[in-house]
């Protein structure tokens, strides 16, 4: 932190979770393939040997798809930084796109929209300008999320100020 950088009020990682490890990756490549080995067997046993190969790249690139998933899900993340002067939400996207607004905190506002059947979305408002956050953030931590950031925005806008001649 250098010396001119403002201290940090409030600030908020969030990244999408992780519900594939290596070692699911590797069963799952597993499983796909002993599942795709049954029907080629089938097919192989019937004289349609061209099919195996259509066969083997359907799997290929299904797994091809989930392995860049994974990685773009393990690139991603979203700060949320409350300073002096600024709110700052900055997203990245894992395939190397990067958002950032920056809001003036004092007008800023932390709305949670629960939808019946559906995802709720947070988003901070202001004025005429919506920035959401948490896209891949679950409800519950949504809420959590939106109710910390109201809570730091309340006590940026009411500071408690010790005046040491007042005592």
């Amino acid at each position: 932190m250098s010396a001119t950088a403002e201290p940090i009020l409030f600030e908020a990682v969030s990244t999408p979770s992780q519900s594939l490890s290596a070692r699911g990756m590797r069963l799952l490549c597993l499983f796909s393939a002993a599942g795709a080995a049954v029907p080629g067997g089938l097919f192989l046993v019937l004289g349609a040997w061209p099919v195996l190969g259509f066969l083997g790249v359907e799997v290929a690139l299904v797994l091809g798809l989930v392995a860049l998933h994974r990685r773009w899900a393990a690139r991603s993340w979203e700060t949320v930084q409350l300073t002096g002067q600024h709110l700052r939400v900055v997203t990245a996207n894992g395939r190397g796109g990067m958002r950032e607004a920056v809001l003036q905190p004092y007008w800023t506002r932390v709305m949670l929209e629960e939808q019946p059947g559906g995802t709720a979305r947070l988003a901070l408002v202001q004025r005429h300008r919506r920035v959401e956050l948490g896209g891949f953030l679950s409800d519950a931590e949504k809420r959590d999320l939106g109710e910390a950031l109201a809570a730091a925005l309340l006590r940026y806008r009411s500071p408690d100020f010790d005046n040491p001649q007042l005592h």
